[in-house]
């Protein structure tokens, strides 16, 4: 743990409290640690997003504490206990080469019969080592090196079959899985054809069919923006989906939602088009300088004058005299309480944000086109506890969230109960540094079976695919 990170604060009217003494016993992995930050505004069961829980003091119930692995990979509670389901390097059981690298994004499908299919993202880049094998019928440019594998378990949850889904495409980072229960795959980059040995665009969502991938092929849905997209979530109501914009750069950011031509269509129906539009707080133009949890803002959005990006970035095009709202960083995106939640992982003056944050997380609510604050990691939270930059994130079995750390020192999966209590689940153990100073990877892709006795992860480096049993409730 790096103490001078700062960590998940209070949201609306949650607030830190209890001792750390108890939580933190020491200060990175192996230390039979607990954790604990702070919750944000969740339901309370009398309507979608409405009402606010209190967080409870800061204790080390939950799971308990973490118990060091003797096995040096990852850190869990007692009772819990993990399974290796894949390595990046090892042979594909399909024969197409070898495991890719760059675990990221990842979701879990009923295969009938207590089978699951995982479906996992390779975030890679054109310098990436273990590329995406090019697959025919699966490949959009054979020059890009990212894509998806499918894992088949069986009931037991061990590994039966292991193959590419989805090559050719670049960076894909996150996604989402749709009300008809594909996967779409989101690439994190602007790059076009001609550069870095690209022959044809990037930036696009691919969706992935996990029964039969080559049922959905490698098919851009160009309708649904170029731009480096991070994460999607529908609304199983309406068929509306919903983008987040990872931009590192200044302007950064969008959200975006996409109205579909066919909503709730089912395989394919994306590719049909639909109307691209970016979301415009009033008199807001970036969100990095809210930093009251709890603050509700009136929502516009705005068509995209040109969703392929044709000339200029989106993020730098001409939204009227309006304008239109940026974050730095936006990531993690999922539907749940009514609306989405989303992520900005965090917000930095050098890098030209107009203010600080350690990350933030927003909730909108459709029906009544509102924006909140949710939650604020950051400057306001004490210094002594671990966690900053918030990526990846699920809802957890309880209704809660489970929360995927991507800063620096030790690196988390967090969970945080409806009631506002958070806990560790698990810490990353393998130091991948160098002697005197070690590093641990991040962890992405967090998802559960749908039986919800599962819980499915990925360590970033070395890529690794873990499957976590044990107590859940």
């Amino acid at each position: 743990m790096n103490l001078s990170r700062r960590s998940l604060m209070a949201a609306a009217s949650i607030s830190f409290a209890g001792s750390l003494g108890v939580l933190f016993a020491g200060a990175g992995p192996g230390a039979g640690a607990g954790a604990g930050v702070g919750a944000g505004s969740r339901s309370n069961g009398t309507g979608p997003g409405t009402g606010t829980r209190t967080a409870g003091p800061l204790s080390a119930r939950g799971y308990g504490p973490l118990v060091a692995d003797p096995a040096g990979l990852l850190d869990l509670p007692a009772g819990f206990a993990y399974r290796v389901l894949s390595r990046a390097g090892d042979p594909l059981r399909s024969g197409e080469g070898t495991v890719p690298g760059n675990f990221d994004g990842m979701a879990a499908f009923d295969a009938g019969r207590g089978r699951v299919r995982l479906v996992r993202n390779h975030e890679n880049r054109t310098t990436a080592a273990l590329r995406v094998p090019p697959v025919e019928g699966l490949t959009y440019d054979p020059h890009a090196l990212g894509g998806c594998t499918l894992l088949d378990l069986d009931p037991a949850g061990r590994v039966t079959a292991e193959r590419v889904a989805l090559a050719g495409t670049a960076v894909n980072c996150a996604g989402g899985r749709t009300p008809w229960n594909t996967w779409l795959s989101c690439e994190e980059t602007e790059d076009r054809a001609g550069t870095a040995g690209y022959t044809r665009d990037h930036g696009y969502v691919f969706e992935v069919d996990p029964a039969d991938p080559h049922r959905s092929g490698a098919v851009p849905l160009t309708a649904m923006g170029r731009f480096a997209h991070e994460a999607v979530a529908v609304d199983p109501y309406r068929g509306v989906v919903y983008e987040t914009e990872d931009a590192f750069t200044e302007p950064f950011g969008l959200f975006y939602r996409f109205l579909p031509a066919r909503p709730l269509g089912g395989l394919g129906s994306l590719c049909a088009g639909g109307e691209l539009e970016a979301l415009r707080v009033p008199g807001l133009a970036n969100l990095a300088v809210v930093d009251e949890p709890g603050a509700e803002f009136p929502v516009e959005w705005v068509p995209v004058p040109d969703p392929s990006a044709s000339g200029t970035p989106i993020r730098l095009q001409d939204f009227g005299p309006g304008g239109i709202t940026h974050a730095q960083k936006l990531e993690g995106c999922y539907w749940g309480d009514g609306g989405v939640h989303f992520v900005s992982s965090y917000a930095r003056t050098r890098e030209g944000s107009p203010a600080e944050h350690h990350g933030q997380v927003w909730f909108y609510d459709p029906l009544r086109a509102r924006l909140r604050l949710d939650v604020v990691f950051g400057p306001a939270a004490d210094v002594r506890l671990p966690g900053d930059s918030p990526d990846n994130i699920c809802l957890a079995p309880d209704g809660g969230l489970m929360v995927c750390e991507d800063g620096g020192g030790a690196q988390y999966v967090f969970g945080v109960t409806p009631g506002g209590e958070v806990y560790p689940m698990a810490r990353n153990a393998a130091d991948i540094g160098k002697p005197g100073a070690p590093e641990w990877g991040e962890f992405a892709g967090v998802t559960f079976s749908p039986d919800a006795r599962t819980m499915y992860v990925n360590a970033y480096t070395p890529g690794t695919t873990f499957a976590v049993t044990g107590p859940w409730r």
